[in-house]
């Protein structure tokens, strides 16, 4: 639990910098005494420079954001510039997606999309082919099928096998063995 909320505390500090670096960028905008022709010249100014971000990064800001800052500034004051945590919460029940990781587990050679069917046809609902196999990338259950015996190398598509011409046949059908070529002699 300790974690989680120094986690929201380091988001927080996050934000806070994001809102400052925002006024910061804006302030000269807001001055109340520049004409519209100033202010206009002043914000296309800005974005066509170079900043440093708040996490020291360097970022280039769009005039259309820069004048969506001070209207947002205008409106709800600093409090409006400091970005809104993110809201994510999982959409997928974590029982439906062990259900399927179970499955998978069960019969490795199950896809995706027959797991989704299977789950489909036991609870009238399943999530997208697309999750469960974002699901089973993650919990690392899409692993190839390795070689049976091990050090054994396969040969790439396309290439000739060294077995194949030592035994006298061209590796593709179609293509000559090296010693089946002729040979020119230059004088």
């Amino acid at each position: 639990m300790a974690e989680a909320v120094e986690e929201a505390r380091r988001r927080a500090e996050r934000a806070r910098l994001t809102g400052l670096f925002r006024y910061q960028l804006i302030q000269e905008v807001t001055d109340l005494q520049l004409s519209a022709g100033q202010r206009g010249a002043l914000v296309r100014e800005l974005a066509g420079r170079v900043h440093d971000g708040p996490a020291g990064q360097k970022i280039t800001v769009s005039e259309q954001t820069i004048r969506r800052w001070v209207r947002d500034w205008r409106a709800g004051g600093f409090e409006a510039l400091v970005p809104s945590p993110a809201r994510v919460s999982a959409r997928t029940p974590a029982e439906v997606l062990a259900l399927a990781a179970a499955l998978k587990k069960e019969n490795p050679q199950r896809t995706a999309a027959q797991v989704t069917r299977i789950l489909r046809a036991q609870a009238g609902w399943a999530p997208s082919d697309r999750t469960v196999q974002r699901l089973f990338e993650r919990l690392e259950l899409n692993r190839p099928a390795r070689c049976r015996r091990p050090g054994r190398v396969r040969p790439l598509r396309g290439r000739p096998v060294q077995r194949d011409l030592d035994r006298g046949r061209a590796a593709r059908p179609g293509h000559r063995r090296p010693q089946d070529l002729p040979v020119r002699v230059h004088r």
